[in-house]
């Protein structure tokens, strides 16, 4: 009889952690489920990144209108600097920012391209403005990374040439920089115009 490969052995926790992290682990260990997920919640409704990051582990779904008004609330945190700091590299909220370029994927997803659209304009509106306001730019990439996932929903889409022409041509009057995602936006354009003159 030929022999089994031994089983892999758990790994079993060192006696020698300690430390505050080895500690909470302990106590968390002892409560209930019921209350764990108290806390989470009371954690998350107090901190909105923290909601955040619970929402996209867990790959809640949620509802169109809560997605939007999430994704609002997303664009606002991310576009939000302190006007003391203009004409610096401030710091900015790249995690709202990865928030926002997830719930416009999930938007599109869910077949909701028309709810992604306006959301797509107030986030140039808004992003461009901090572009504008800062010294380097350096938010740039991550607004053109959310703009990137409409952008790629709207070339193999069926809404009417018009429509999509209209809204190209809003998003580049609305970039107070005039580069954020210009040549994809255009491209995108003149392709759509190029197919309805056919």
């Amino acid at each position: 009889m030929p022999k089994r490969p031994p089983r892999p052995k758990r790994a079993v926790p060192s006696r020698k952690q300690s430390g505050p992290a080895a500690e909470l682990r302990q106590a968390l260990t002892r409560r209930k489920k019921a209350e764990l997920v108290d806390v989470l919640m009371e954690l998350a409704e107090a901190d909105r990144g923290f909601l955040r990051q619970l929402t996209a582990r867990f790959d809640v779904a949620t509802a169109p209108d809560d997605l939007v008004a999430a994704t609002r609330q997303a664009i606002a945190d991310a576009t939000d600097f302190d006007e003391r700091d203009i004409n610096r590299n401030f710091d900015y909220d790249d995690q709202s920012y990865s928030e926002v370029k997830r719930n416009l994927g999930r938007l599109i997803g869910s077949g909701q391209l028309r709810l992604a659209m306006p959301l797509a304009l107030e986030l140039m509106k808004r992003g461009s403005y901090q572009v504008e306001m800062s010294d380097e730019g350096l938010m740039t990439g991550d607004i053109e990374d959310c703009l990137n996932v409409v952008l790629e929903a709207l070339r193999k889409c069926d809404l009417p040439a018009a429509e999509v022409i209209a809204w190209c041509s809003a998003m580049l009057e609305n970039d107070r920089i005039g580069f954020i995602a210009r040549e994809p936006l255009q491209s995108l354009r003149d392709h759509v115009q190029r197919t309805a003159a056919r």
